[in-house]
Parts: structure tokens; C-alpha cells; sequence
């Protein structure tokens, strides 16, 4: 009498499970999306996509071709003399190193700061003073600018902060409500059995923030980072509120020139936006996806 041998696969996956899948594989459809979602979405993209190519389109132009009145048309021949004097006139190297320092500053303290205040906070949210720190931190988003801007100004002034480390602190205080809002609902998806067995193992609270909880945060630390980038690279008005010296003026602040005396200089002017405006595009092309996996997970979770 012989005894057979069945042996398990390689995968530990039955070929009946492996049928039933397919099987359920086939059953599956996609959602159809409906003819009014993808009306609202091609607008949406209209929207963003007509003045672009604008932009683009009036760059590339001459003078003559830019003034001719018809924007929609396509540059022929194509033209580089309206980015060559707006590098000149806008001095754009000083105005991009002065707005790269402003934004990289102002990410890396958001990130940090915000960081620091929603561990404190998520970790100790039954004490009545965390969460009601939380709760003014939060009430700063319903303050409007108009109310805060002659006192920013007048402290800026005194403080000797009127420069672009001012325009930092300020864009980053402003930035702190939105941050902290995200950063809490992300760190209340992170299990605290995490923290207390690093705990157990010798670590301190700085130990399990840093070497732990800080790399958990890094899909919310990107999402951060674009939000705060963007609204410091794009930023006019603090800028020109607080920085008293013109020629430490960021690259948006220099736009300014294009309406007065280079008015009709339509191509330079738009050659000036575009180069000023391509480094924020390049930075949500490339962290989009971050976007919004980080913050679909920090709401579902949450």
C-alpha cells in the first residue's frame, strides 16, 4: 500500500482560491461616472488649462504679435525676447534666491512647528489645556488679514524684522492653524501601542517622537510642505507689507512692475508670470499623489 504525498503550493495559495478570485475579479465594474460629474471636472480643467496656455502662448510671442489682440493664437515665430528682458528688468536671480529662501524657511518651520504642536496636543488631548489650545490655534483661520496687517507691520518695524526672516515668521504663523489641523487627525490613525513598547525598550518621549512617531508623518509632512510652499512662493501681500528694502523683494512683488511702465509689453509680462509661476507648478506636479493619499488617510482614519 503506497501513501501519496500532496504537497501545498510554493505561495500557500490553493488553485481554488486562485479560481475564485478570478472569479470575483470578472464580477467586479467599474463605477460609471456620471455626465455631470464629467461636465463639473471639464470645467474645472478649462479653467485652469485656458489661462495657461495664454500664458504660455503670449510668452513665446513678439511684441507686435503680442499686441495684436488675439491671444488664443499661436506664436509664429516663436520668441524668447520676452523672457530675456523680463530676466533683466525683474532682476529675476535676486528676486528667485530671495523667494526660494522665504519658502524654504517657511516649509521647513511649518512642518516642524506644526509637528511639535499636534504631538503635544493628539497625546494629550484629555487635559482641557492641550485641547483648548488646539481650539485657538484653530480660531487663528477665521481671522482675516486686514485686521492683523497695520500691527504686523508696526511690530515688524520696532523688532528690526522687516526683511525676509520677518516674512517668514509671519507666512509660518499664519500657516501653523491648517498644518496643526492636519498633522492631529493624521496622528490619531497612529496606534500609541507603538509609543509604549519603544518605551518599554528605553526610549524617551523625544526618542519616540523622533526615531518613531516623526518618519510616520512623512505622507502629511509632504502634504504640509506643498500647502505652505505654495502659499509662500504665491504670496504678494506680506512681501510688500513688510520687506522695506525693494531690492530684497520676492519674485511675485516684482510682478508689480508689469503695470505700470511695461504695461504693453504683453509678452515680457507674461514671460515674467510664467517664470515666476513655473517653479510652483513643478512642485504639485511632482507631490500631488502625496497630497492627496496623505490627506484622504489623515480623514478616513481620523
Amino acid at each position: 500500500m503506497t501513501s501519496t504525498t500532496i504537497k501545498a503550493p510554493a505561495d500557500g495559495v490553493s488553485d481554488r482560491d486562485r479560481g475564485s478570485a478570478k472569479v470575483r475579479k470578472r464580477h467586479v465594474k467599474p463605477e460609471r461616472v456620471s455626465w455631470s460629474t464629467t461636465i463639473v471636472l471639464m470645467l474645472c480643467t478649462l479653467t485652469v488649462f485656458v489661462p495657461l496656455y495664454i500664458t504660455v502662448s503670449m510668452a513665446f510671442k513678439t511684441r507686435a504679435q503680442a499686441i495684436d489682440g488675439r491671444s488664443f493664437s499661436l506664436p509664429n515665430p516663436v520668441s524668447i525676447e520676452g523672457f530675456i528682458e523680463a530676466w533683466k528688468v525683474t532682476n529675476f536671480p535676486k528676486g528667485f534666491l530671495v523667494s526660494l529662501f522665504i519658502t524654504a524657511g517657511t516649509v521647513a518651520a511649518t512642518i516642524f512647528l506644526a509637528a511639535f504642536a499636534s504631538y503635544a496636543i493628539a497625546r494629550n488631548w484629555e487635559r482641557r489645556y492641550f485641547r483648548w489650545s488646539f481650539y485657538y490655534l484653530l480660531s487663528a483661520m477665521f481671522l482675516p488679514f486686514t485686521v492683523v496687517a497695520l500691527p504686523q507691520i508696526q511690530l515688524t518695524g520696532r523688532l528690526h524684522l522687516d526683511n525676509p526672516v520677518g516674512v517668514i515668521i509671519l507666512t509660518t504663523m499664519f500657516q501653523l492653524s491648517f498644518s496643526t489641523l492636519l498633522f492631529t487627525a493624521f496622528l490619531r490613525s497612529i496606534p500609541i501601542e507603538l509609543e509604549e513598547s519603544a518605551r518599554i525598550d528605553g526610549a524617551t518621549t523625544w526618542q519616540a517622537f523622533w526615531k518613531l512617531i516623526f518618519p510616520l508623518l512623512a505622507p502629511m509632512s509632504a502634504t504640509i510642505g506643498v500647502f505652505a510652499f505654495l502659499a509662500s512662493w504665491n504670496d504678494y501681500m506680506l512681501p510688500a507689507l513688510i520687506i522695506a528694502d525693494p531690492d530684497m523683494q520676492t519674485l511675485p512683488v516684482r510682478q508689480y512692475l508689469f503695470t505700470g511702465q511695461f504695461m504693453n509689453n504683453y509678452n515680457v509680462s507674461f514671460a515674467s508670470y510664467l517664470m515666476a509661476m513655473a517653479p510652483a507648478i513643478i512642485a504639485y506636479l511632482f507631490t500631488q499623489r502625496w497630497v492627496m493619499e496623505s490627506v484622504t488617510q489623515g480623514a478616513v482614519k481620523g
